[in-house]
């Protein structure tokens, strides 16, 4: 395997959805899902970092910034761009001391603003923001990053190339195994492309219909030869209030 083990974690209500509305950011929450969660007996994301160590987290843009807003502006790049169309990896941020993790997100159009670089929380310490971007992301999103000294790899070329991406952040950051929450679409592309090995699923007791409501996976439909992903039942544990976490392995088409 040319890329990092792949551990696909989120909560969703029994209806498959993973936010109230459009409006609600993933990483904020809304006080109306927290009226589904229940109460919090065990946290399976930590059970997650305990048994799989990961090197990696993997989030996209729309857990930062909600669809049609508008991020603050950034300087206008003047200059040849070339030069900010290649990895960026400060050798002060990699082999800075103490380092533990990357926060990554996919972000090929440059509309996270990161307000906090490191964070005092004791079991996010050592944990930095890497970003995925493209070719044709904005030269004056790139230049904001390098004056943040927030590292950043460059894969694909009019929006990101999650293989490809997935590969680099292997080969040059050394990320064996990553835990992605994203929202929905970043879901759906990673099942499209087979970019999957494990689903861990935490159902809400609860319902929330709709009909744009975020859903856990949201990609192109299926082609008339295409296959739906199968998963092989690794346990199912029913929690206290109703909660029911469900872990699967994903059966490999090829």
């Amino acid at each position: 395997m040319n890329r990092p083990k792949v551990i696909f974690y989120n909560g969703a209500s029994v209806d498959g959805r993973i936010a109230v509305n459009r409006d609600s950011l993933l990483l904020y929450g809304d006080e109306r899902w927290k009226a589904i969660e229940g109460p919090d007996n065990f946290d399976v994301f930590q059970w997650l970092r305990l048994v799989h160590q990961p090197q990696a987290t993997l989030e996209g843009s729309g857990s930062f910034v909600r669809d049609g807003e508008q991020p603050g502006p950034l300087p206008l790049f003047e200059g040849d761009p070339a030069p900010l169309c290649q990895d960026y990896l400060p050798e002060n941020i990699l082999n800075r001391p103490g380092h533990r993790g990357w926060f990554t997100a996919v972000d090929g159009r440059g509309r996270i603003r990161w307000y906090y670089k490191e964070y005092p929380d004791e079991q996010w310490q050592g944990w930095y923001p890497v970003v995925l971007v493209a070719g044709r992301t904005p030269p004056e999103y790139l230049a904001y990053l390098q004056r943040e000294e927030i590292p950043y790899l460059v894969a694909g070329g009019s929006q990101v190339d999650l293989r490809q991406a997935l590969e680099k952040m292997k080969s040059l950051l050394g990320v064996e195994c990553l835990i992605s929450t994203g929202g929905g679409r970043l879901n759906g592309a990673m099942l499209r492309l087979g970019l999957i090995d494990e689903v861990d699923l935490v159902i809400h007791p609860g319902i929330i219909g709709g009909t744009d409501n975020p859903r856990l996976f949201e990609s192109p439909e299926l082609g008339s030869s295409e296959m739906p992903t199968r998963l092989r039942l690794i346990s199912a544990l029913a929690q206290e209030g109703g909660r029911v976490w469900l872990r699967y392995e994903v059966i490999s088409s090829s």
